[in-house]
């Protein structure tokens, strides 16, 4: 165990949601299960100590049934008033413009005629939109639905199709791909954002000349019914804005993922599992930090608020405690990703291995003023020792890792915030959160043995959007979701991931699986079959690679291309192999396993 570092005190005031239990750290079994969808928690699980070390809470105390996330935001909106909520490109927005804003939006959608749990998605990057947009259509009562603005036609056809999803905001350089999208599923509302169209008068006529004739970004579309995000802002009244009757149990978001097989399908979170994961990470940070309402801390709000990992970290939790969320349009444009942070000396940084390791090899980085920072937050994907070294080398701080998914909002795990050296695991699970490592036959294995790591707490999914068959496979017979990760737990309770289950290839923070690959590349007329699988990259954590048997002469060069046009970046592959035939098991299914013992990888 790393030994640890004194941070800011932390504050013995209770967070407005939840009443913390101040008496001691290890409650008893009845209060381990006096909250809603907390799970029954053994006396004997090792983490419980380590929460008494760390001045951790073990249990969050969920509010009432009839809550909802209205009410976290509207507690926001009174708590920070005219503090910053969010910057973007130098502009910004208060917590009181992101009620009346939102409220704005929560009204045209009502006036629009769509009722409560209709599916509302969202497909644009990190701009002063998104957060406005996003709280308008959950404050409406129906439910987001993220989507990668990077997706091809035929990612975002099966999404707006198995969603639901009636109404589209889109930031207008993907509006082709929405105009290519040949099934449009149920779609009636388009409404179309231009980047500057919350930057003011002056400033935001600059950025989207500039956009559209200068940096070429917005290719040619033609989408005469849609209605531009300014009509939909202002053309209805807050004031017409109709409160919904919410719950817990209300789904508020789908956040669509491979789950175990290749087939996007959306992970429904309720309003609950939400706020339940927030409060869990609130009880983290509050081991380590003062809650100040009054507090400028700054959250680098680069990972894009589509991801999971971002929603909850960067937007969820870091709007509930005050935050200004400083909103990173593209981070790949690392030059001026630091400029921003000279600029905002961002306190919280959370981020993936690919930024973490672009920024600390990216000119200037180094020279940045780090007094700020609190906290450096690695999650979505493993971050490597190299790079948090190299990290902590320039920060002063170590990267403090987590461990989540989609289906579980995503937070599952988490190091101590206090932690004086990056540990390389997973941490400890997050309060009121039982996780159970079991064997292929199911039954829990002992501390110090492989096993697949299963999660059952108040922020696990009520299961995927029309599949009841596989939100049943994904689960034990005992409730816990089985994460397709396989960990190792320490006697002190702390996790770390030795290998996965599923053939999952993971780039960048971004799950790819290999069915869709192979499906994809497989409609090549050049293409018999192939099979497909994750290879080591330093930068991306893995890098897709299609092993490819030849139906027609076709080059690896086309085939490439070809992955370009179908599919969105992470998930095109970047290696091609020929080969004369494909390892398959006596039922024909490709062994990937094979293939990546050709790589040398098993």
């Amino acid at each position: 165990m790393t030994d640890d570092i004194n941070k800011k005190t932390k504050s013995n005031q209770a967070l407005n949601l939840t009443s913390k239990n101040n008496s001691k750290n290890i409650p008893s079994k009845a209060q381990l299960n006096d909250f809603p969808n907390t799970p029954h928690i053994p006396s004997d699980r090792p983490w419980l100590q380590a929460y008494e070390r760390y001045n951790i809470d073990a249990t969050i105390d969920m509010p009432d049934d009839n809550s909802s996330l209205i009410e976290v935001f509207e507690r926001n909106f009174r708590r920070y008033g005219q503090k910053s909520a969010y910057i973007c490109m130098g502009a910004s927005i208060s917590f009181k413009q992101l009620d009346l804003y939102s409220r704005q939006i929560a009204s045209y959608l009502q006036s629009l005629g769509l009722s409560k749990g209709d599916k509302v998605s969202v497909m644009m990057p990190n701009v002063l939109q998104y957060p406005i947009v996003a709280l308008g259509i959950i404050r409406a009562g129906m439910v987001l639905v993220n989507v990668n603005p990077l997706y091809t036609s035929r990612e975002l056809s099966h999404q707006l199709q198995d969603s639901g999803t009636k109404a589209i905001f889109i930031v207008e350089n993907f509006a082709k791909t929405y105009q290519d999208t040949e099934d449009k599923g149920q779609v009636e509302h388009v409404i179309l954002c231009k980047l500057g169209d919350m930057l003011g008068v002056v400033k935001g006529a600059v950025v989207n000349v500039v956009a559209r004739y200068v940096k070429k970004l917005i290719p040619a579309y033609t989408l005469p019914d849609s209605t531009s995000f300014k009509h939909a802002l202002n053309s209805v009244s807050a004031s017409k804005y109709r409160r919904p009757d919410l719950n817990l149990s209300d789904v508020a978001l789908l956040q669509y993922t491979g789950g175990t097989t290749g087939v996007a399908k959306g992970a429904m979170l309720s309003h609950g599992n939400l706020i339940a994961n927030m409060l869990q990470i609130s009880v983290l940070m509050a081991s380590a930090f003062e809650d100040d309402a009054n507090s400028t801390d700054v959250i680098l709000t680069a990972l894009p608020l589509y991801h999971v990992f971002s929603f909850m970290v960067c937007g969820m939790y870091g709007m509930y405690q005050g935050y200004t969320g400083l909103l990173i349009p593209n981070p790949r444009d690392l030059g001026g990703l630091i400029k921003e942070m000279a600029k905002y000396k961002p306190s919280f940084i959370p981020a993936v291995n690919t930024l973490f390791n672009g920024l600390v090899h990216q000119e200037g980085f180094a020279e940045l003023d780090f007094s700020n920072l609190k906290a450096s937050i690695g999650g979505g994907m493993s971050v490597l020792p190299s790079v948090a070294k190299e990290w902590h080398n320039i920060t002063g701080l170590p990267i403090v890792e987590g461990y989540g998914l989609s289906e579980t909002s995503p937070v599952v795990a988490f190091n101590p915030m206090t932690i004086a050296k990056f540990t390389g695991k997973i941490g400890i699970p997050a309060s009121s959160t039982d996780v159970v490592l079991i064997d292929d036959d199911g039954n829990e294995v002992s501390i110090g043995d492989r096993g697949e790591i299963c999660v059952k707490g108040p922020q696990v999914m009520i299961g995927y959007q029309n599949r009841p068959d596989e939100t049943a496979e994904t689960f034990t017979d005992s409730g816990y979701l089985k994460t397709g990760d396989i960990g190792i737990m320490d006697e002190k309770g702390f996790i770390k991931i030795v290998d996965r289950k599923k053939d999952m290839i993971l780039v960048s923070g971004f799950n790819v699986y290999p069915n869709e690959i192979e499906e994809v590349m497989s409609e090549h007329p050049g293409v018999l079959e192939c099979g497909a699988i994750g290879i080591p990259n330093d930068d991306r954590g893995e890098d897709p690679k299609i092993f490819v048997v030849k139906k027609a002469n076709v080059t690896e060069q086309e085939l490439l291309d070809y992955g370009k046009k179908q599919l969105t970046g992470y998930k095109r592959p970047r290696h091609v192999q020929f080969v004369d035939e494909l390892p398959k098991s006596n039922v024909g299914k490709i062994l990937r396993k094979e293939l990546r013992k050709m790589e040398g990888l098993e």
